[in-house]
């Protein structure tokens, strides 16, 4: 079992944490090669010993932000709370920026739109409409822009298109938000808002200004959240309004699932009268049209109802066009 944590935290050390957080790399490339840390985080149950999730419960815990050897102490010293917290809570990132290469998917659908998230958290991602965007290109300079027909939002996301295909862009028609999750949180609660801002990154700049700005939407609009798993989404997604179009949406979502439900779960979301939009692993499953290589495919697959439209950072910071449907702009 420590050789499965060894393998996970090498790999995040290696392909996930570079160029985000060299904390965060150094942490997991030393529990990688600690054997002591390693049976410590085995007994963790292994859809809870991400490292992302394990950072961020030592860092609630109090684990100060210092090289790894203070960390190594601190798991040690406090090995059963560190297991007990990871093993009641999960990933919770919702991070809106995430958004960004879906909107060109979003822009596909005609509206109104019935948004329907699985893994929702606190709604972040339920609020395409009301953010804006700035596309750039490698240099940073401006490609495409978009707000909410109210002007700037405080929230503004700012992601770069590779490539040299820019998809033509529109705000969605958001009339129903609605979201399933095993611990939905509020946008309005003070300790909900530090569990979110405290699962970013460090060296992550701006980023929890962002989650901040964007808790902020959602906490004067709530959308309704139903505290449950994914097989409730056919009696959630019933509550849609019949004029609107139904659009479900898993973002890095599906990684939380054990493969047998997972897919089931895309099974069930594709027999429903509903999109399907997805922002995941290339490896996750095989539902991708046409196939993906996921030794060579870089970052994440956008896709709609499977059908690939892009490639993407986990996270939203990057996108790069790869389906000829749908209209484009150069």
């Amino acid at each position: 079992m420590t050789d499965a944590v060894r393998e996970r935290y090498e790999r995040f050390a290696r392909d996930e944490a570079p160029g985000r957080s060299d904390l965060y790399t150094e942490w997991a490339r030393g529990a990688a090669s600690d054997p002591e840390v390693r049976a410590i985080l085995a007994r963790i149950p292994e859809n809870r010993r991400q490292p992302p999730l394990v950072f961020a419960v030592t860092r609630m815990l109090g684990a100060p932000l210092d090289g790894y050897p203070v960390w190594r102490a601190f798991v040690r010293a406090n090995a059963d709370a560190v297991v007990a917290e990871c093993a009641a809570r999960s990933v919770q990132t919702n991070e809106p920026l995430r958004l960004a290469p879906l909107l060109p998917v979003l822009s596909e659908i005609d509206g109104p739109i019935a948004l329907l998230e699985l893994g929702a958290s606190a709604g972040l991602c339920l609020y395409p409409d009301r953010y804006s965007y700035r596309f750039v290109d490698e240099d940073g300079l401006l490609r495409a822009s978009l707000d909410p027909s109210g002007g700037v939002s405080s929230v503004v996301l700012t992601s770069e298109v590779r490539g040299a295909v820019m998809p033509a862009l529109r705000m969605p028609e958001v009339v129903w938000r609605a979201g399933i999750d095993l611990a939905p949180l509020d946008a309005g609660d003070p300790r909900d808002r530090a569990w979110l801002q405290g699962l970013v990154w460090p060296g992550e700049t701006g980023r929890e200004e962002r989650i901040a700005a964007a808790l902020d939407i959602a906490a004067s609009d709530p959308p309704s959240i139903v505290k449950g798993d994914a097989s409730q989404v056919a009696a959630v997604a019933a509550s849609a309004p019949p004029d609107a179009t139904l659009v479900i949406t898993t973002p890095g979502v599906l990684a939380h699932i054990p493969r047998a439900q997972r897919l089931a779960l895309i099974d069930r979301v594709r027999g429903l009268p509903a999109r399907w939009i997805t922002i995941d692993a290339p490896a996750l499953h095989e539902a991708w049209n046409p196939p993906v290589d996921a030794s060579t495919w870089p970052g994440f697959v956008v896709a709609l109802d499977g059908d690939v439209r892009a490639a993407a950072d986990p996270l939203g910071g990057w996108w790069e066009w790869r389906a000829s449907a749908g209209p484009s702009r150069a």
